[in-house]
């Protein structure tokens, strides 16, 4: 089409060629998002899995560059589809005032011209013996302009011939109805233009900047076709967004996802491989910007060192020279950006390292690169959790930070290897679920606070725990859809220091008719208290709650927290016996040694998360 748009113009346009075109998209994306799929969780994860040495490794290089190329057409293809589909909508609308104004004008005798205009009969009450004539009227521009309606009006009321005002009105409204196609075409052709990769085979953060300036602007063009699609639940609640999303259709499905990747891979309750789809995509665009603007940032150094002047005499002192304060707020932030970089590509580390020593498939079930408190987010999963027979849960304490998160998505790969050996070949999955704002310090002026650090108090826990508790019930619900309502499977929530604060909160923020935290297990490790004095406060079932403890560095943090902090209530905290946990047997030398492979500690923590409690050595 062009920018003009005529009537036979838009008489003959189909826009269900439009919707096949769209289908047709769709299909390309479907068939990319396998085969990036096969290479990177079948064929890449096969090689890591059996191979080693200097062939395998270039091997890998070229089939991650591959996967890259068919992650980035699954995407732009996902937008070309949903772009045609907001085309198609738009030019069906313009269609259809066209032709019930078509309908309209031959139903009360006019015709209308090639141009759109519009003659009409002779009619009315006679005038000096005569009736008055027909005419040919045009569309105006009475629509926009309130000086031309008013004319306009005044002209239809002094007519003679009443069947002038009819021509007049079906006239603006085939007017209308071509300039709302023009608008169309013209709105939506450079978008669809732009939906191209460029001439290399080599996908950059380059071309990833521009999928996220192809996807705001498909956004703002489809406005009027997204109105149109089912709406989310608006309180987010998992079970009715399980539900919201099991009845779109396909369409609508790949719409959400290509619109909208940051809010379809945050929501509790979609199944785990549409969230991961979402969030992939939004970590390959957000990975790219903030490239873009490290690179900006790095053209933008001052000037490090300055001449010393001395306090005393006030004159430089000669060869003594000192970092600027310029420098200095210019490389907080370049290391700032530098971190969130590190932390997006220990994600990818992750992806990269699938079939290595067996490890499954990852899935990231939720990412943002500044989360709640500028902590960030990830919430990544080692297996399939919609399908798991075993699902453990492991939530970090204090400092946790996107740029460091290599270390707790690598405590949750330990777990998942741990659990698989004694699940006696059911499937397990082990999620490291970092989404809130977690307190920076746990000793008095560390990391620049002050007498009293941020982990002495229960106000990050509070506020976090909300959060965790719906990403429990999401996954329930995400179980639940997968398996039928057949088989949930066995669910292990695990806290590690400040982390076991926040699974507290997270079982007291729940209200009738909520019930308790949707888990079989909990296991407390290092915990500084869990805002109770006994584990039936929080809906633990008895004999479901675990702890462990460990020496060192770790009876500072339990005894601290306990008596110091107060974060359990009457001073007790879930290593004391009147707690009711079940004490197991641990040989971590502190407060980061539960998870050293083949310690005592990981194997009751893996024993726990397999169901197998029997085996579980208690203290």
């Amino acid at each position: 089409m062009t920018a003009a748009v005529d009537i036979a113009t838009l008489q003959a346009l189909k826009p269900s060629e439009f919707q096949e075109a769209a289908d047709g998209y769709r299909a390309a994306s479907d068939m990319a998002s396998a085969a990036k799929d096969t290479v990177e969780n079948q064929i890449s994860a096969g090689i890591r899995n059996q191979l080693k040495g200097e062939a395998a490794g270039a091997a890998l290089r070229e089939l991650k560059e591959l996967g890259k190329d068919f992650h980035y057409a699954q995407t732009e293809c996902a937008l070309a589809g949903t772009a045609l589909n907001g085309f198609a909508y738009d030019m069906a609308a313009a269609k259809r005032k066209l032709e019930a104004a078509l309908e309209d004008a031959r139903a009360a005798g006019c015709t209308v011209g090639a141009d759109g205009s519009v003659t009409f009969p002779a009619g009315g009450e006679e005038v000096d013996g005569k009736v008055p004539e027909g005419g040919t009227v045009s569309a105006s521009a009475s629509s926009t302009d309130a000086t031309a309606n008013a004319i306009e009006q005044q002209a239809i009321h002094q007519h003679p011939n009443p069947n002038f005002g009819k021509a007049i009105g079906f006239a603006n409204r085939i007017g209308d109805a071509l300039k709302e196609a023009a608008d169309a075409d013209a709105k939506w052709a450079p978008k669809l233009r732009a939906l191209k990769a460029d001439d290399d085979l080599v996908v950059s953060g380059r071309d990833w900047t521009d999928v996220k300036s192809d996807t705001d602007g498909v956004v703002k063009g489809a406005d009027a076709y997204a109105r149109s699609l089912p709406k989310p639940p608006k309180d987010g609640d998992p079970e009715l967004v399980a539900h919201w999303w099991a009845d779109l259709t396909d369409e609508q499905k790949a719409a959400y996802v290509s619109m909208h990747p940051d809010s379809i891979g945050a929501m509790d309750g979609l199944p785990a491989t549409v969230r991961d789809e979402a969030n992939r995509v939004v970590l390959a665009e957000s990975r790219a910007g903030y490239q873009d603007k490290l690179d900006a940032w790095m053209g933008k150094e001052p000037d490090r060192y300055a001449p010393y002047i001395s306090p005393v005499t006030g004159r430089e002192v000669k060869g003594a020279r000192i970092e600027t304060e310029e420098w200095k707020e210019w490389n907080r932030k370049k290391e700032a950006l530098e971190g969130r970089i590190r932390g997006m590509d220990a994600i990818q580390s992750r992806f990269d390292r699938t079939g290595t020593d067996g490890l499954p498939e990852a899935y990231l079930l939720g990412f943002d690169p500044e989360g709640k408190g500028h902590d960030g987010k990830v919430v990544i999963a080692n297996g399939n959790p919609d399908t798991a027979d075993h699902t453990g849960i492991y939530v970090p304490g204090t400092g946790t930070l996107l740029p460091d998160i290599q270390k707790d998505m690598g405590r949750g790969e330990i777990l998942w290897h741990e659990t698989n050996r004694y699940a006696q070949g059911q499937k397990v999955s082990t999620i490291t679920w970092f989404d809130y704002d977690a307190p920076l310090q746990a000793k008095p002026f560390e990391k620049g606070g002050g007498l009293f650090p941020e982990a002495m108090s229960d106000e990050w826990a509070a506020k976090g725990g909300p959060g965790l508790s719906h990403f429990l019930d999401g996954n329930l619900e995400a179980h639940r859809m997968a398996s039928g309502n057949t088989h949930l499977g066995h669910t292990t929530l695990m806290g590690h220091s400040y982390g076991t604060t926040l699974i507290g909160d997270a079982a007291k923020s729940r209200v009738w008719p909520e019930g308790a935290l949707p888990v079989d297990d909990v296991i407390a490790v290092g915990s500084p208290g869990m805002q109770a004095k006994r584990a039936a406060d929080l809906g633990i079932p008895q004999g479901h709650m675990w702890a462990e403890q460990g020496g060192g560095n770790d009876a500072a943090v339990r005894i601290g927290g306990k008596y110091l902090a107060g974060l359990g209530d009457d001073w007790t905290i879930p290593t004391d016996p009147e707690f009711g946990a079940n004490i197991m047997e641990s040989d971590a030398g502190d407060h980061g040694a539960f998870w050293d492979e083949g310690s005592t500690s990981l194997r009751n923590q893996a024993l726990v998360m397999a169901g197998q409690y029997d085996k579980v050595t208690l203290e």
